[in-house]
Formats: structure tokens, sequence, C-alpha cells
């Protein structure tokens, strides 16, 4: 296949290259005809006038641009484009002075220009297929960065979507095993969590596929899970949502909040049965919202540990990096006795 697709470029470009001095070709032999009707001379004229005007073009195209113009050797190569330059004239001028006649004797061909004239046909030549080349060349480079760009945009919705499934079963798989233990104990509040639960999830499965959500609704996903631990958690657990500023139509990346409210539960909540706290202030101005967190630090055993360094903190930073590039501020305080998260996002 790529071989395929090798010789058709080639093609292309042999294509083009014909199609240039063809072009060339009919132009001169008007140029150089002296009379309205173009005679067999001229076009034998015309056709030996191009070979200097071929071989000084493309020692230029395929020895000093490679080798020495892309390889930025400017001094080389300027000296030696200005010798091609002299040397392709001066082949042309001998070609019509002497050895014409030896490959076609009778036709007495002459130079109908001197050196200097010759000079700026060599020029010209050499200038506009330099030209040629390098917008070729810039046009393809950029042809590639856009396919470049093409393949780290979807390289990068790839690893979101990636970090995104992760949360989901995360997620769930702490809220089963919190139902399961009060529906052991028999508790009233397991109708109501799994309510809940299913509202949740439907949120996470079928709204969050978008690389943003309505702001809004983020909030009020937010706000069910913060009542469904409530519900699960003991009375004597301190647990604050305070809500400052308006959600209008601004947008955001979806559940890029979860992971730091759910470390605060699990490390506040869940590791401390008695005087844990959770207290989060959620604030939206006009272009950024901000979260802050702060909970105390219970007892957590390894598995919790292993899971929050591999899973939670981790996947939401790297989440923030791809999201919101430069666009974001996360501050985070660990303590022995404290957690707490900073989190501010501008908003598109």
């Amino acid at each position: 296949m790529i071989k395929k697709v090798i010789f058709r470029i080639g093609r292309i470009r042999i294509l083009q290259h014909i199609l240039f001095w063809i072009l060339s070709f009919l132009i001169l032999v008007r140029f150089f005809n002296t009379s309205n009707q173009v005679e067999k001379i001229d076009v034998i004229y015309t056709l030996i006038f191009h070979v200097s005007l071929l071989t000084g073009v493309y020692i230029n195209l395929l020895v000093l641009i490679p080798y020495l113009l892309r390889k930025k050797k400017y001094l080389l190569y300027s000296l030696l484009l200005v010798v091609t330059i002299a040397g392709t004239s001066g082949f042309n001028l001998i070609t019509f002075d002497k050895w014409i006649d030896y490959v076609l004797p009778g036709y007495y061909f002459i130079s109908f220009y001197d050196f200097a004239d010759i000079l700026k046909f060599v020029v010209i030549y050499i200038s506009l297929t330099t030209l040629l080349k390098l917008s070729k060349g810039w046009f393809m480079l950029v042809e590639a960065n856009q396919q470049l760009m093409k393949i780290e945009q979807e390289k990068t919705k790839t690893e979101l979507l990636a970090l995104r499934s992760q949360i989901n079963p995360h997620f769930l798989f702490n809220s089963l095993n919190s139902i399961y233990s009060l529906a052991m104990k028999g508790s009233k509040k397991t109708p109501k969590i799994i309510l809940l639960l299913s509202d949740l999830m439907r949120y996470m499965l079928y709204e969050t596929n978008e690389e943003l959500v309505p702001l809004k609704k983020e909030i009020q996903y937010l706000e069910n899970y913060i009542e469904l631990q409530k519900l699960r958690t003991e009375e004597n657990a301190n647990i604050t949502f305070q809500m400052n500023g308006k959600a209008d139509d601004q947008e955001i990346a979806p559940l890029i909040f979860l992971p730091f409210v759910e470390n605060g539960f699990k490390h506040g909540i869940k590791g401390e049965t008695s005087g844990g706290y959770v207290n989060i202030n959620f604030h939206i101005s006009e272009g950024t919202a901000s979260m802050e967190i702060t909970n105390n630090k219970g007892t957590v055993d390894e598995v919790e540990k292993n899971e929050l360094k591999g899973i939670g903190l981790a996947n939401a930073r790297r989440r923030l990096e791809l999201s919101y590039p430069g666009k974001h501020e996360l501050d985070i305080m660990d303590t022995d006795d404290v957690f707490k998260v900073k989190l501010k996002i501008e908003l598109s």
C-alpha cells in the first residue's frame, strides 16, 4: 500500500514537471519567434535553449536545495547557486556559439542574446522553480502538521475516554459496597440510595459522552452524589456543601470534579467513623469555576491507599492536563490530619 502511494506521488510530480516545461516551451517559442508564424527553426532553437535551462534548474532542485539549503548551509548554498547561474548562462552561450554547429550543421545558429541577457533568463527560471519547490514543501509541511495535529487530538480524545471510563467502575464499586453494607443492616435508607445511584449512573453513562457538558448538570450531579454520601454515612459525620454564584450557559468537562469529591469522602468519612468531616465550597464566576474541599484524614487500609494513588488523583491530574492545559490551577495541601484541595478552572 505504501509503495503504491509513493509511486502515485512520484508520477504526479513527474507530470507536474512535464507540464511546467511544456508551458515554458510554448511561451518561449512565441517569444523567440520574429514572425507571425512559428517555423521549424524556432522550435529547434527553443528546444536547444531549454537544454541549458534544464541543467541549471535541476542542479539547483536536485543537489543544492536538498543537500545545502535544507541543511541550513546558507552561505555555501548561495555561493554555489551563483556559480550554477553563471555556469548555466555560459553553457547556453557556448552551445549556440560553438557546439551547435557540430550537432546541427547547416542551420548556422547564433546566440540572439549576450551573456547578461541569458543571465536574466537563468535567474528567472531558477528563482521561479526554487519558489515553487519551497512553497510546495511548505504546503506539504503544513499538511503534515495538520495530520499530526489530528492524530494528537485523536490520541488525546482516546486517552480522555480511557481515563473517564476508569471513573465509572471505580465509583460504582464503592457505591455498591456501601449499599451492600446498608442492606445487610436492614437500613431504611437503602431504597433511596439505590434510586439516587440509578440517577447518577444514568448521567454518567448517557450524558457525559461529549467533551463538554452544561455546568448546571455537572453541579446537579455533584449535589446528588453528596446527598447519596450523606445517606450512607453516620449521622454524626459533618458534611457541608456551599454554592456561590450561578451556572448559566457555561460548559465544563464532565466528571472533572468527581475524583476530588470522592477522595474527600473516602478519607474524611469512610476513613473515620466518628468525627469525620467533608466541607465543600463551590464558586462560579463569569469565566471560572472553583472548588475547595477540606476533609479530615482518617485511617484507610493499604488497598484504599493504592487505589487512590493509582486511579483517583493521578487520573484527575491527567484529565486536567488534557482538558484544560494552562487553564487550571490545582493546589493540594496534605498534612497529618487534614487534606485540602483547591481547584480553579477557566471555563470556555
